[in-house]
Formats: C-alpha cells, structure tokens, sequence
C-alpha cells in the first residue's frame, strides 16, 4: 500500500513539473501592419516647438523586437498650409520636427508616405486646465490600505471636455492611463485619482493631464478596458475587434494603419509622496 501511494505521490509531481515545460504553439503571423504613434504633445511653459512622430510595424507573437519603419516621408500641416517636416534620426524610426508651431484650436493634418502607400489623420489641438493642487490620503483604496492622492483641476466653462492622465512612478513597471470627460461634472472642480498600495514616503508620482478630443477619448478606453482584461476572456484571449486610430490609407482603404494622430496642450506635476 505504501509502495503505491509513493508511486502516486511520484506521478503527481511528475506531472506539475511537466507543466512548467515552455510550448510554443505555432501561429498564423498577419502580414505587418504600419503603426503610427503620433502624439503631439505641447508642455505649458514651453513652446512646443520640438516633436517626434514614430513609426513602427506589427510583428509575430514570439518576437522580442518591434520593427520600425526608415525612409518615410513624414509632415504635418496647419489649416494655412505651413507645413511641419519630420526628418528621421536615421535607422531609428524616430521623426523628429524641430520647429513645430501648436495653436489652440488649430487642425493639423498628417501626412505619411512609406512603401508607396500614403497616409493622412487630421486632428485638432485640445487646451487643458491647469492642475491647481493635490491632496493625500494614507488610508485610501477600498480596503483603506493605500496611499492615495488625488489633484485637482477646473473644468472649463461651457465647453464639452475630454480628458486623459498619465501617471508615472517607481512602483509602476509601465505608465497609467486613464480617460474622463465632464459629462457629470461640467464648468466644475474636477479630480483625478492615483492610488497604490507600494507606493511611499519620498517617492516621486509625475502626473501629466492632456486635453484630447471626443474620438480619441473613446478610442483610448476602448484600449485601456482591452489593456485591463476587458476582453471577457482568459489570459490568452484577444480583442473582438482591432482597435482602429485616426489613420487612413488614401492610397489602399483596406491597408489600414494602426495608432492615432493626437494633440494635446498638457499640464504636468511632480509630487513627492509625503
């Protein structure tokens, strides 16, 4: 009897050591897709003239590198025809437009040409309220066992708003993201929330709020619900649908591109955690 419970005993760890073995299964790869990651970003306090657009392909499942894309033609241009050239840092996929001029209001189009496909996204720069000040609270979360901190801004005036965060900190291993617009709140104080329970005294929480319009807000939390397990899938379960940005092929519809044209003015504040 003790012979065959050890033989069982044996068999059972036999088998979860086994499960630890890598598989790799093999996978349809889609033929690569152009990525755009164009987000035009104008700091206050600065003059914004100095951005950078880059361009990347799709990839197989397995690989550990992104391709980007060299010898692109790259522009952006205002309602009056100035128009804006990205020159690459050469083999970086880096586009690079050092004097950039951003307006409130303003609409902007891109121009990509790459691999004898044109694309375009036309797109309007948003203004942001400033952050006013922050709060923190040592006992928040729902277990009131984080720290949490919160700023605040005011909603501007009889205007609809959107709105994006960034956050970025040492017990992160990639930013936050997180989406709202006024609907509930208009011409109003309004706050944003950043909690975590590893976050601590001393540590340094940069927060970056953009002003973005109403497409690329429904666009980002389509992605950030996706990024959060909103699939209704398990680990291994993908998107219902591939999330598609602002950029359109003129030259072949079908071709489409991924990403999305943004501009934004952005507030940004360090705090260090009290």
């Amino acid at each position: 009897m003790k012979y065959i419970i050890h033989l069982l005993l044996l068999c059972f760890v036999s088998f979860f050591i086994s499960c630890e073995e890598v598989v790799e299964v093999d996978l349809n790869t889609a033929p690569p897709k152009l990525v755009v990651d164009a987000s035009i970003n104008w700091v206050k306090g600065t003059d914004g003239s100095q951005q950078t657009i880059k361009l990347t392909t799709t990839t197989g499942y397995y690989s550990t590198t992104i391709p980007v894309v060299s010898g692109a033609a790259v522009f952006v241009t205002n309602s009056e025809g100035t128009v804006f050239d990205f020159i690459e840092t050469l083999g970086t996929g880096e586009y690079v437009c050092t004097n950039f001029i951003p307006e409130i209001g303003e609409t902007y189009t891109l121009t990509v040409i790459n691999g004898g496909q044109t694309y375009t996204a036309t797109e309007t720069l948003y203004a942001v309220p400033d952050i006013a000040y922050t709060e923190q609270d040592n006992e928040g979360g729902f277990l009131g066992e984080n720290v949490e901190v919160r700023f605040f801004f005011q909603d501007e005036v009889n205007v609809e708003n959107f709105y994006m965060v960034r956050f970025d900190a040492g017990v992160l291993p990639y930013p936050d993201y997180d989406v709202f617009d006024d609907r509930f709140n208009a011409n109003n104080e309004m706050f944003g929330i950043f909690s975590d329970e590893d976050l601590a005294a001393g540590q340094l929480l940069n927060i970056k709020l953009f002003g973005v319009s109403e497409q690329y807000y429904n666009y980002m939390a389509i992605l950030i619900n996706l990024a959060e397990g909103g699939s209704g899938g398990g680990p291994f379960s993908t998107p219902p649908v591939t999330v598609r940005g602002n950029v359109v092929n003129q030259t072949n519809e079908a071709d489409y591109a991924l990403g999305y044209f943004r501009l934004s003015e952005v507030d940004t504040l360090d705090y260090t955690v009290e």
